[in-house]
């Protein structure tokens, strides 16, 4: 009985230990826009994050700048937590981003509106809660734009714009050859 508590302390204490080490802390070194940011590694790798189940305004949109100088305020600089959820299509690891003391980047931004709850990827009734919650800073605009919509549009425009222009007809310049006059004997 007592080496089965004496095992049971000693797992304990070592999860424990496991739990508080900081190696899993990242810092964060840099921040791309309002739900993208650089974390360094504990092995000093950069690692490109994508807040998960968040999408905040592009930079030329609304409040864009407002969301990265948010993100920026909150994180830049400070030691982070980071859950994996996975890797999108351009290669950032997507995921949760914790500050030290618990607080969760990601609804930090849904919260304080700076961000929509992006229900693409994201089923929380947390997240819709905060985001229903929320009327401060891209929601004092008078009709919101949310981020999919605004890349949407921007890709229509830039497809628009490729066919209203006219195909220019290609012209060739005839070569001349350089002809080497050679002698038979």
């Amino acid at each position: 009985m007592l080496k089965k508590l004496l095992l049971f302390c000693v797992l304990v204490f070592c999860f424990a230990l496991s739990c508080n080490r900081k190696t899993d802390l990242y810092k964060v070194v840099g921040v791309k826009d309002g739900d993208t940011m650089v974390l360094l590694s504990p092995q000093n790798q950069q690692v490109t994050v994508r807040l998960a189940e968040v999408d905040c305004p592009e930079k030329r949109q609304a409040f864009g700048q407002a969301a990265k100088q948010f993100t920026s305020d909150l994180c830049f600089g400070k030691m982070v937590r980071l859950i994996v959820n996975n890797t999108d299509r351009y290669g950032r690891t997507v995921g949760w981003v914790e500050l030290e003391d618990g607080t969760s980047v990601n609804k930090q931004l849904v919260k304080n509106g700076y961000a929509w709850q992006y229900r693409a990827y994201s089923k929380s009734m947390e997240l819709a809660m905060l985001e229903q919650q929320a009327r401060l800073g891209l929601w004092q605009d008078a009709n919101p734009t949310p981020p999919w919509n605004f890349r949407k549009g921007e890709r229509e425009q830039r497809l628009g714009e490729k066919q209203e222009q006219p195909k220019k007809k290609r012209t060739y310049r005839k070569r001349r050859r350089k002809h080497i006059d050679t002698l038979a004997f």
